[in-house]
Order: C-alpha cells, then structure tokens, then sequence
C-alpha cells in the first residue's frame, strides 16, 4: 500500500506499513467503507499530524486518544478542530491555561495548525474513529503504529518535549528515552480533569524554556 504521507516520515516509518498489523488497519477501513459506515476524520486527513510536521522539523509532541467523533470536528491533529467549527470543551480549557501561562487571549477558533507547523506533533493514538462511536478503532491495530511512531521518534531524535496529558497520554512514557527528551506530565484538558492538575501546569511556557535550553526556536502558541 502506497501510503500518502509527507515524505521524511515515511522513510522512518517505511517498515511499518508494510508490516501485518498494518496491513490489517487497511482492511478494516476498508469493510467499514463497504458497510457504509462513517468514518473520522476523512481518510486523505489520516496522516494530517505528520503532513504538517515533517520529521525535520519535529520539536514537541502533544498526544491525544481518538480523534473527534462528530460530524466535521476531526481533522487529523489532536485537540484541533477546522475552522468554523465550535471549539470542544478540552481544547477550551486549553486555551484557558495557554491564557493563564502565557497571557494569550483564547483564539476565536480552534484549529491548532499553526503550532503544527512550527513543530507541533498533534499526535492522536487513533487516527481514526466511527461516527459517535468514541475508542471505536482503537483496538484494529493505530495504538501498534503510533507507539511505533513515538519509539521512532525517541530513538532517532534528540531534545524533543513530550507533553503527556492524562493517564492514557501518560501511559506511553515507558516509550520515550528521558536521557535524551523531555516529559511534561499533567492532568487531561477535559473537563472533568482540567482542575485536577491541568490547570496551572504551565507547559506551554515550560516547553518554550526547554526548546531554548536546546537552542531551538521557541513555539509562538498565539493562533
């Protein structure tokens, strides 16, 4: 399978799409488009997180579970959504501390891809999802493929901040070699975690003074 991906992922990741498991992905997608089910977010959008940070350029990693599961909410990057579309509650109450942190008042939409293009990796788990059907496609074989995705990254770059929101964010930590990356732990931006320890962990600022340590340009987080 020709995977249209940008193009220094997919020299790294060249293995794994020809693996089995991957393999198995595609044919699932493909009896769920046969059966006329409507999938999350359009299938040329699969890949969007890595089309819009190219490996070169990777500096942070943001990772999310499911992509968005309502109708035009999903567009491939964790916590964004296109414009035009109501921003959901977690990436509310991100802007809320990004305006704590750093005194950036909340955009009026809520489409993350000017961070991605500056090095952002909006990376969900799943890079797919059933309509309003939440977790739907996380067990035929994404969470495989984004570990991959997260050793890859680990094991071949250098000073790269990992912002782990949430126990399930958080349970990837075991993947990432912290001699050589930083992780920044907090609550999930939901809601009904927000005020457990998201709120006030400041790691839009954090990652910018961990980026200069390593004399890397700082995110410019205003959208």
């Amino acid at each position: 399978m020709d995977v249209q991906i940008e193009e220094s992922w997919k020299k790294v990741l060249r293995e794994e799409f020809d693996k089995g498991y991957f393999q198995q992905i595609v044919t699932f997608l493909k009896a769920e488009k046969a059966a006329g089910r409507i999938i999350y977010p359009p299938g040329q959008l699969f890949f969007n997180a890595f089309n819009k940070t190219p490996f070169s350029n990777l500096k942070v990693v943001l990772l999310g579970q499911d992509p968005y599961h309502n109708n035009g909410q999903a567009h491939g990057l964790s916590f964004s959504v296109p414009d035009g579309i109501t921003k959901p509650p977690s990436l509310i109450n991100i802007f809320k501390e990004l305006q704590n942190d750093l005194g950036i008042a909340p955009s009026l939409n809520g489409n993350l891809e000017k961070w991605a293009t500056q090095g952002v990796l909006l990376l969900n788990a799943s890079l797919s999802v059933r309509q309003n059907e939440p977790g739907s496609h996380s067990k035929i074989g994404w969470l495989q493929f984004t570990d991959a995705v997260i050793s890859k990254i680990s094991e071949q770059k250098e000073g790269i901040v990992f912002l782990l929101w949430g126990k399930f964010a958080q349970e990837k930590q075991s993947l990432i070699d912290e001699t050589k990356h930083y992780v920044l732990k907090a609550a999930h931006p939901s809601p009904f975690s927000a005020d457990k320890g998201f709120f006030g962990c400041r790691h839009f600022s954090k990652t910018n003074e961990l980026l200069s340590i390593r004399n890397k340009e700082p995110i410019d987080w205003k959208l």
